[in-house]
């Protein structure tokens, strides 16, 4: 503990470990956060594995709407949403989530891999 009383601003990784805890208390919380997502992209079918009671592995995939190889990359970023744009959203929010904070906490506390995503346009090619 900072005993000199000087106050400091945490690094990066380190508030990120503390948001994600918030997130992300265990595996089944895990499979919640991936599965609301799934449902807010309109799946129709989710599929779920566990192994290990979700310490070696929780795998979600499903039939939603997708997202582009941009779009999946920044859905990693902390506060990176596509189901709000301003504050004045909050007030009608009709999704599970809507923070932007699922996807990048689970990375900060797992080893994780985004596998393969895609989008209904994609799928039509």
């Amino acid at each position: 503990m900072n005993r000199d009383g000087h106050i400091r601003v945490l690094p990066l990784h380190v508030a990120n470990k503390i948001a994600a805890g918030e997130v992300v208390e265990r595996p089944a919380s895990v499979v919640k956060e991936l599965v609301e997502n799934s449902i807010d992209a309109g799946a129709a079918n989710i599929k779920i594995s566990v192994s290990g009671g979700g310490r070696k592995l929780v795998s979600v995939s499903d039939d939603g709407s997708g997202m582009t190889r941009d779009d999946a990359l920044l859905s990693l970023e902390r506060q990176a949403t596509s189901k709000i744009l301003d504050v004045g959203d909050i007030e009608n929010i009709d999704t599970l989530g809507f923070r932007g904070e699922a996807l990048p906490s689970i990375a900060s506390v797992s080893r994780s891999d985004m596998i393969w995503t895609r989008t209904s346009q994609q799928t039509k090619e």
